[in-house]
């Protein structure tokens, strides 16, 4: 084994022996919880105010309509919003 082979062995196994502890000392910027987690603030009270209750209501009929084909029976729907 050349000198130069032994150097480059040596200096990575120098490098994995280094590299857990190196990897456990760095702390990442994203790991701190303060970044991760949002500042305490006071608990404020919440008010839930409900809309009145809405429902649909609809009438139907049907209606004569003169066509080119003759004169036809077609339904006919009307609907609007009422609170309940």
């Amino acid at each position: 084994m050349s000198k130069a082979n032994l150097t480059i062995i040596l200096a990575c196994a120098a490098l994995f022996a280094a590299g857990p502890r190196a990897q456990a000392q760095q702390t990442s910027p994203i790991a701190e919880p303060s970044l991760t987690t949002p500042p305490a603030t006071r608990a404020g009270r919440i008010v839930i105010r409900p809309r009145p209750l809405l429902y649909r209501r609809c009438i139907d009929w049907y209606e004569l309509q003169h066509r080119p084909s003759g004169t036809v029976l077609y339904p006919q729907m009307r609907c609007w919003w009422v609170r309940g």
